[in-house]
């Protein structure tokens, strides 16, 4: 049996005016204009000007299905997965305005260099720090407990970059460590297998740390995963204040 090629039927609707950031950080504003469809995506939108109308256009996507977070654009100034994100919600007018996230150096078009994002992750000491080898048994945690439920409550975090760009505080002071890198510290520090407390601690409570939040709730408003960073701050807050009263910090 012969299978026929799938065709996408989308209604055209109208035309959607688009502008998209070119260039590098001294780049501007290039406009286009793209068919809208039923159920079209604001990815559907910069894929098609990628394909159809100027092959030099350089963005990032990978699963398309809001897996792995690598799409994250800013569209008409709000960070956002643009894979997961449809134009009949956003596009006021019929008018789109797609730029890369905020508060990242700019490679290329929609393309940002995230190493810094990555590097603030290593300063506040984002990696897990066991005592235990292969040849220990297997910790157990009791799902009830709760520092597990504070883990489960951040640990969805996929590194997106959304709650950073969205972040007035790393705006105006490039060196705040940002919602992600906090959150993720805040996860370790309710896991009880970790040893590495009191310096992950330390690394958190520096004037680029936790204390530096204003709880404007941006990172919270604005995560794909509905991941609160507001809260894992807050909580950072409180455990490094009582390890100061203690003395152990």
């Amino acid at each position: 049996m012969r299978l026929r090629p799938a065709v996408r039927t989308d209604k055209v609707m109208a035309n959607l005016q688009v502008r998209i950031w070119r260039g590098t950080e001294s780049g501007q504003f290039q406009d286009y204009e793209v068919p809208r469809l039923e159920s079209q995506t604001v990815l559907d939108v910069v894929t098609y000007v990628q394909r159809r109308l100027d092959p030099s256009l350089a963005y990032r996507f990978a699963c398309r299905v809001g897996v792995c977070g690598s799409c994250a654009m800013s569209v008409n100034g709000v960070s956002r997965w643009t894979c997961r994100t449809h134009v009949s919600k956003v596009a006021a007018d019929d008018r789109l305005e797609i730029a890369p996230l905020r508060n990242l150096p700019v490679v290329r078009d929609l393309v940002t260099d995230m190493t810094e994002f990555f590097d603030k992750w290593a300063k506040a000491r984002g990696r897990f720090t066991g005592d235990k080898t292969r040849k220990d048994d297997f910790a157990r945690v009791k799902p009830e407990s709760k520092q597990r439920k504070a883990v489960d409550a951040a640990i969805e975090c996929i590194g997106c970059g959304v709650c950073y760009s969205s972040c007035e505080v790393v705006t105006w002071k490039p060196d705040y460590l940002g919602p992600a890198a906090l959150s993720r510290a805040w996860t370790l520090v309710n896991d009880v297998r970790d040893v590495a407390q009191k310096e992950r601690l330390a690394a958190v409570a520096g004037d680029a740390g936790c204390h530096a939040c204003h709880t404007h709730m941006n990172c919270t408003e604005r995560c794909p995963k509905g991941i609160s960073p507001t809260a894992g701050i807050a909580g950072l807050k409180r455990a490094v204040l009582s390890a100061t009263l203690k003395g152990t910090l």
